[in-house]
């Protein structure tokens, strides 16, 4: 195989291993930054992919993360935060990792190569027409990611690739190609640094700008969080009470009104008649606040408008 580019030697390597302990952190941290930097070259394609993600979990799609070793623990961290931080439905995210549940004990390199294990995991978890799978390998080249690839397009499903090397297989395959061309890893090949972080970072870029377009942020807030914790509770009435203008007492009292849903509770605090006024008012709109909210200032407008047109004018009381 010629050698890659995740493959090959940093040119600040030579001489590690006898550096001081704070030089070879200096390098290390050097090298990271360097890695986060190239993410920006990708903009436009994450942008592509988030827009494709959200359109198909709109539809009622699923959205599939496939990968190995480091790049699968890249994908499971995105994953799994995205039913707490966005309110996105568990069983409308599949993980699939080469090795399956072994692979949180060992992360052994084996499993990387077992296409046949990729094609049935796609199978087994549904994945087909409507839904969306991201890939996700360094080299680009990995049998598992790979082939996951094809058997979720063969199936009809959206597919984006990220990898670090140009002109990999995966990116090739790919309907959406995200290429972070990290550099050289300063331990050659150790792609759990450089190449992962750039890694983590699209992700997290990409699910988020998803969650945008899906109506779950307002402003900065995550207004479609589930608050199934001490600290997430006492965020969620932090958020009402921000984007309300209500105290923090009021706005805990508006979400346990709502059940714990942080834009109901919010458009009750604007003035919605109830918690089911108020999600209905969301469902047309999208689930997006803001155009929601908008909605119940124009309501407002037009009863004080009427009320306005209907008061007697002065010299027609009858006094």
């Amino acid at each position: 195989m010629a050698e890659t580019r995740t493959e090959a030697l940093h040119q600040n390597a030579e001489g590690l291993d006898i550096q001081t302990p704070d030089a070879i952190l200096s390098s290390l941290a050097d090298a990271q930054l360097e890695a986060a930097k190239v993410v920006r070259n990708a903009i436009p394609s994450i942008a592509k992919a988030a827009e494709i993600v959200a359109g198909r979990l709109k539809g009622g799609g699923k959205l599939a993360y496939a990968a190995a070793g480091s790049s699968g623990l890249m994908a499971l961290a995105d994953a799994l935060e995205l039913p707490g931080t966005f309110g996105i439905h568990r069983d409308r995210i599949a993980i699939l990792i080469a090795g399956g549940d072994e692979a949180f004990k060992t992360l052994a390199g084996g499993p990387e190569d077992d296409a046949e294990e990729a094609a049935t995991a796609v199978i087994d978890a549904g994945i087909g027409k409507g839904d969306c799978l991201i890939a996700i390998s360094a080299s680009g080249a990995t049998p598992y990611a790979v082939r996951a690839i094809e058997e979720a397009a063969l199936r009809g499903a959206a597919t984006i690739g990220i990898a670090n090397n140009p002109d990999s297989a995966l990116l090739r395959q790919a309907e959406t190609a995200i290429l972070l061309e990290t550099p050289p890893e300063l331990i050659a090949g150790s792609t759990r640094m450089g190449a992962g972080t750039a890694q983590k970072i699209a992700l997290n870029m990409l699910s988020t700008l998803t969650a945008i377009h899906l109506g779950h942020v307002h402003d900065g807030y995550m207004v479609n969080l589930t608050a199934d914790n001490i600290k997430l509770r006492d965020r969620a009435a932090r958020i009402v009470a921000a984007v309300s203008g209500r105290g923090t007492d009021e706005a805990a009292r508006l979400l346990e009104k709502s059940g714990g849903a942080v834009k109901t509770a919010i458009l009750l605090a604007a003035g919605a008649d109830s918690a089911d006024a108020a999600e209905k008012l969301l469902e047309g709109t999208g689930q997006r606040l803001r155009p929601a909210l908008s909605a119940i200032e124009g309501s407002k407008g037009r009863t004080a408008s009427v009320l306005i047109k209907t008061e007697p004018e002065k010299g027609q009381q009858g006094d």
